[in-house]
């Protein structure tokens, strides 16, 4: 799996927003993994997160305080 950086290049909107996105749909994924399935995986939770976030499979919403 690699990392969608075509997605990232041509992404016209706020990158620090998809940057925090991935980084924190990253942390969810390993948080719910188990420990086997975490040995298994053989790629990075980063490139995950970000494949799931550009292709629309996970959303995200920026929340004002």
């Amino acid at each position: 799996m690699n990392f969608p950086l075509k997605e990232l290049i041509e992404y016209k909107e706020n990158v620090y927003e998809i940057t925090a996105a991935a980084s924190r749909r990253s942390y969810q994924l390993t948080m719910l993994m188990e420990k086997d399935e975490k040995d298994d995986f053989d790629g990075k939770m980063v490139t995950l997160a970000a494949n799931q976030i550009f292709s629309k499979e996970v959303e995200f919403r920026l929340e004002l305080e």
